[in-house]
């Protein structure tokens, strides 16, 4: 297995600790790489919240709450954060919230988990393999305008159609259950393979994302993140494909613009309503982490912090 690299760790932790003494909460706690350099950045009196789906992750993380007493692991999604937090016993709101989103390399790297098209294994993909529909399962049973749909909306996949009614005939023939007897029939469906990418990467990444609901959780998250957030706490996500950048670049843009108000009604700066505060530009990852560790090349950083914030009528 190869070695686990976190992905932006530095500029990651930089941007989130503000406040040495803080309450944190790590919303994908992978093997622990993010937390554990919070953890080195905080006061004894500092505390951090790890959340994660997989149960290897809860694992990692019940090994290092047992060492440090300022972290607790939560199991779930990070759309839940106040509720998960409500069940660790620990009180917000929060002075920092991280999201590291996609597939980790440890479950890319097991063959077991079917998150890769290089290498054979079941065809599940679930982050949480305790619960919801396996990949296999769903190519299975999922109808030809589903399948087009999720091909189409999460990997922007132009060949879903094609693609699509080459799985279904395989599937006539015998049950689709393994990686690489997926990742051959989307290969040899694709008439125009990209430079540099595998030809089943799209298809492989829109499944993945339906089968754990990541878009939607979120979505979910980025609806309530600006309310678990305390005055100058910050917001740091960082995604690796366009779809989750999109709308988390959209969504820090909305809510520092405040509310909107046509350009003839005359209001002051605080009838404006903004709650965030765009910090920095986009972070990417540097040219010798991206020598290091290539799943780095597509991270995109994004920052903001909460603003004092009061509606008004």
């Amino acid at each position: 297995m190869e070695q686990h690299l976190t992905v932006l760790l530095n500029e990651a932790v930089s941007a989130l600790v503000t406040d040495t003494s803080g309450r944190y909460v790590d919303g994908t706690f992978g093997r622990g790489g993010h937390s554990r350099l919070i953890l080195s950045r905080l006061a004894p009196d500092g505390s951090l919240l790890g959340i994660d789906k997989d149960a290897q992750a809860i694992a990692e993380g019940n090994e290092l709450a047992a060492s440090d007493s300022r972290f607790r692991i939560a199991r779930g999604s990070f759309a839940d954060i106040s509720s998960l937090a409500q069940q660790a016993d620990v009180a917000g709101p929060f002075s920092g919230v991280l999201l590291d989103l996609g597939v980790s390399s440890p479950q890319l790297d097991q063959a077991e988990r079917g998150f890769s098209f290089m290498r054979d294994g079941d065809l599940d993909m679930r982050m949480d393999t305790g619960s919801g529909m396996s990949a296999a399962e769903w190519i299975a049973t999922a109808g030809e305008e589903e399948m087009i749909k999720v091909l189409r909306d999460y990997g922007e996949e132009r060949f879903a159609k094609r693609i699509v009614r080459a799985i279904i005939a395989a599937r006539e023939e015998t049950p689709i259950t393994r990686t690489l007897q997926l990742a051959k029939i989307v290969t040899e469906a694709n008439p125009a393979w990209e430079k540099h990418k595998h030809p089943a990467t799209r298809s492989f990444q829109a499944i993945r994302i339906f089968i754990n609901n990541e878009l939607t959780d979120l979505e979910r998250l980025l609806g309530n993140v600006v309310d678990q957030l305390e005055v100058g706490g910050r917001l740091v996500v960082i995604s690796f494909h366009s779809l989750e950048d999109r709308m988390v670049k959209r969504f820090i843009r909305r809510q520092s613009e405040g509310d909107d108000v046509p350009a003839y009604i005359p209001v002051t700066e605080s009838q404006r309503n903004r709650r965030l505060k765009i910090i920095g530009k986009a972070i990417k990852a540097s040219e010798q982490e991206v020598e290091s560790n290539p799943r780095s090349r597509s991270a995109v950083m994004r920052v903001a912090e909460k603003l004092a914030y009061e509606k008004c009528a």
